[in-house]
């Protein structure tokens, strides 16, 4: 095996996936068995008005995307998924958390209403 930029790739790629899947682990438990929501569809650093409503999705998306990313693991160190296989699993779970993660908090802090939308008309 020759070292170069692929193989220092795929080592990253790989060995990035433990912190990312204790990080994600540790959010889901912390929401459900502390009870701790300060972590829940955070948008610039702040909790939306009622995180308790998006808490259950919050820990969905980081139980699945740390399965995922556990299974990728596991399977790699027992030799048992080809190289596209592994980083196509863990490429699609990392990009799919994030845009799941920040459509989220899109959605907890919605602050438009029919209520308060305001038509101006000049003329």
């Amino acid at each position: 095996m020759v070292f170069d930029v692929n193989v220092a790739l795929t080592w990253i790629l790989y060995l990035a996936l433990f912190p990312m899947a204790y990080f994600w682990f540790r959010r889901a438990w912390r929401i459900v068995v502390r009870r701790d929501f300060s972590d829940v569809a955070l948008k610039r650093g702040e909790s939306p008005p009622n995180p308790e409503k998006y808490a259950p999705y919050t820990v969905a998306i980081n139980l699945v995307a740390g399965g995922v990313a556990s299974v990728v693991i596991v399977t790699v160190a027992m030799g048992l998924f080809d190289y596209n296989t592994w980083s196509a699993m863990a490429g699609s779970t990392i990009w799919c958390k994030f845009f799941l993660d920040f459509a989220l908090s899109r959605q907890a802090h919605n602050t438009f209403s029919k209520g308060k939308a305001k038509v101006e008309s000049k003329g």
